[in-house]
This record gives C-alpha cells, structure tokens and sequence, in this order.
C-alpha cells in the first residue's frame, strides 16, 4: 500500500496546476549514499500497482512494492521524504572521492 500525508499531496497539487497531471512513479535508485527511493513523472506499466490521491496517481513497480510496503510519501519545508519497509544501506561505500558525501 502507498500513502500520501496531505502536505505531499497539496505540493504535489501545486506542481501540476499549470500542468497536465501525470503519474508520479516511486521507483528505487542507487546514488553515492546508498540506495533510496524516489519520484519522477512516469508512464503507467502492466506491472505497476496504482494508487490515487487527490486525482494523481502514484504509481510503482508490484514487486518492489511488495518489498518495501507500506510506502509513504510525505513533506515537510524542507522537501518531500518517502518512507518504507525496505532496509536501505546508507553511507558511501560507492563513489570513495573527497569532496562529497564520502569524504
């Protein structure tokens, strides 16, 4: 099950006020801290589960979300922060360069 607080789904409202609305796919992605979830605008998929709030869809993978529910989409000032069951590394075992989150 994917939730979305009503702070998200009033952003994610704003965002598409000028714009046709489109679904927001939560998908996995790995970057220099680890692996995490995330949003971006997406098609939907055969293999999608799909949820509506607020007329928007927000769609993702069935077995990623097998894995990670219950997902929730929230925000706060400093931005929107997605929550769930899926034991995420964190740290910086990937990129070892100075300069950035692994220094």
């Amino acid at each position: 099950m994917i939730t979305v607080t009503q702070p998200a789904q009033e952003q994610v409202k704003a965002y598409f006020a000028d714009k046709d609305i489109q679904p927001v796919r939560i998908f996995l992605t790995q970057g220099c801290g680890g692996a995490q979830l995330a949003m971006a605008l997406d098609e939907k998929r055969e293999s999608d589960a799909v949820f509506e709030f607020s007329c928007v869809e927000y769609i993702m993978d069935n077995s990623l979300l097998d894995e990670a529910k219950p997902v929730e989409v929230g925000y706060s000032g400093a931005g929107f922060h997605l929550s769930s069951n899926l034991d995420l590394s964190s740290g910086c075992s990937s990129c070892g360069t100075k300069g950035s989150c692994c220094s």
